[in-house]
């Protein structure tokens, strides 16, 4: 046990060494770390091999299919433009007032189909828009922006962490994408009630080339509910599947729609089909924005190639590297899950004191903080604790938000995205461990509290 554990401590300080200080592509710096573990604790070469090759091959079929389809609508809402109205949607709602609400709760949103660094390049302008024209700082717009952005980036599904994560611990989808959501807005709303004042203590400017007038004035505006569409589709269908495996008898015939419905890969295609319907009806912004980001793309490109090849182009462009990714990190979970010490490992920790809901979460906040990935600390952490699920007593929907709550926990320089915020937001490094880990890591607190509760009475 003392060696598979140390062999842990090693393959990840690695990880963390080749990454960070390296600057090895994640991909590669995972699969050296894997191989480390698999030799270090007493494997034969190739064995290890082709346990990485099982992990890696088994996450990559579980998630390839969700994730390219959520790229190619990422794609879709970015070129339609839907992220204005959705933003404007809020600003509808609040009446002008709290206006740092209006591009946080659009990352809110955009974030739960869409990857989270494309989510900061959609929002960064408008965030930093509306700083100008209500003269707010872009510490508070980081702050709130980042965090609405994050919660559902990490607790709720399909992005790739938590999607593969439920996957390995074999959770029900739509339970964890319903109670993702309800724990992300509580912790959304409770952590910005909390900060609300302070972050608006001191004043940045947003950069120049964001907040000036918005280039796109021929853009056509369209209902409010068409922007939200494509993003709430795959949710509901995804949810309502899992509330109809609990309500309706086996074997009926709505039972059976439901359950197509649901189905992973038919939801996000509904999703992408909604937002091709849309770029039909509302060709002008689609034309002027796949232009811009499209160099290939002339004013004479049938509008059906922008869909069926730009789109997908695009779209493979954004998705190549989270999903090797991910599924390398799966090839470590894999490693993990193989190790005959893992179950004497979770036998100590469940004789321990510890709450078992907070393992999950400490063990993912652990490994967060050191390896800077949000998905390689859940899918790491599923692979220790998926054999030993039940001798914990925790149902794998619990097991599954309180890695994902753990994951948020310690978001600091060695994550991409803070570094993304650091740039798109016009926040120096200080600024950003003020107003992004902080709210981060009080947010994360939220989010298991809110668990446990969920958890002690027994909901999840």
């Amino acid at each position: 046990m003392v060696s598979f554990i140390l062999a842990l401590i090693i393959s990840l300080s690695v990880l963390v060494f080749l990454i960070m200080k390296l600057k090895i592509n994640p991909f590669i710096s995972l699969f050296l770390a894997a191989l480390i573990l698999g030799l270090i604790s007493g494997m034969h070469l190739l064995d290890v091999i082709a346990v990485i090759n099982n992990g890696f091959g088994s996450t990559l079929g579980n998630i390839g299919i969700p994730l390219i389809l959520g790229a190619i609508l990422a794609i879709g809402i970015i070129d339609l433009r839907a992220a204005d109205v959705i933003t404007a949607f809020f600003d509808k709602i609040f009446k002008g007032k709290r206006m740092e609400l209006a591009p946080a709760l659009s990352a809110f949103v955009i974030s739960i189909p869409v990857f989270g660094d494309i989510t900061n390049l959609l929002v960064a302008p408008i965030a930093s828009r509306v700083a100008k024209l209500k003269n707010i700082s872009m510490t508070t717009m980081v702050a709130f922006t980042g965090l609405g952005l994050i919660l559902t980036h990490g607790l709720v599904p399909p992005t790739p962490g938590i999607l593969a994560t439920t996957l390995e611990l074999e959770a029900d989808l739509g339970f964890v994408i319903i109670y993702g959501l309800l724990t992300s807005f509580v912790a959304f709303f409770m952590t910005w009630f909390i900060f609300k004042k302070w972050t608006e203590k001191e004043f940045v400017a947003p950069l120049e080339k964001f907040s000036g007038v918005d280039d796109t004035g021929s853009k056509k505006h369209f209902p409010y509910i068409l922007a939200f569409l494509p993003i709430l589709i795959p949710i509901i269908f995804i949810g309502s599947s899992s509330v109809a495996n609990t309500l309706l008898a086996e074997g009926t015939s709505l039972h059976n729609l439901m359950n197509i419905l649901g189905d992973r890969v038919v939801a996000l295609s509904s999703g992408v089909i909604m937002t091709c319907i849309l770029a039909f009806l509302y060709k002008q912004n689609v034309y002027e924005a796949a232009r811009r980001e499209d160099k290939n793309i002339k004013k004479d490109t049938p509008f059906l190639q922008i869909i069926m090849e730009s789109w997908v182009s695009r779209g493979l462009a954004v998705a190549i590297l989270p999903l090797l990714v991910t599924a390398m990190s799966g090839a470590i979970a894999a490693l993990i899950s193989e190790n005959e010490h893992v179950e004497t490992i979770a036998n100590s920790v469940a004789e321990s004191n510890i709450p078992v809901i907070l393992i999950p979460y400490l063990l993912a906040a652990i490994l967060v903080a050191t390896v800077g990935s949000i998905t390689t600390a859940a899918l790491t952490t599923a692979g220790i604790l998926g054999p030993v699920l039940t001798l914990l007593g925790l149902s794998p929907e619990a097991a599954t938000l309180a890695i994902g709550a753990g994951s948020l926990a310690v978001i600091h320089m060695n994550n991409s995205g803070f570094w993304i915020q650091l740039h798109l937001f016009n926040v120096n490094t200080k600024q950003g461990l003020k107003y992004i880990t902080l709210p981060t890591f009080v947010a994360s607190i939220i989010a298991i509290a809110f668990i446990t509760l969920l958890h002690t009475i027994n909901v999840i």
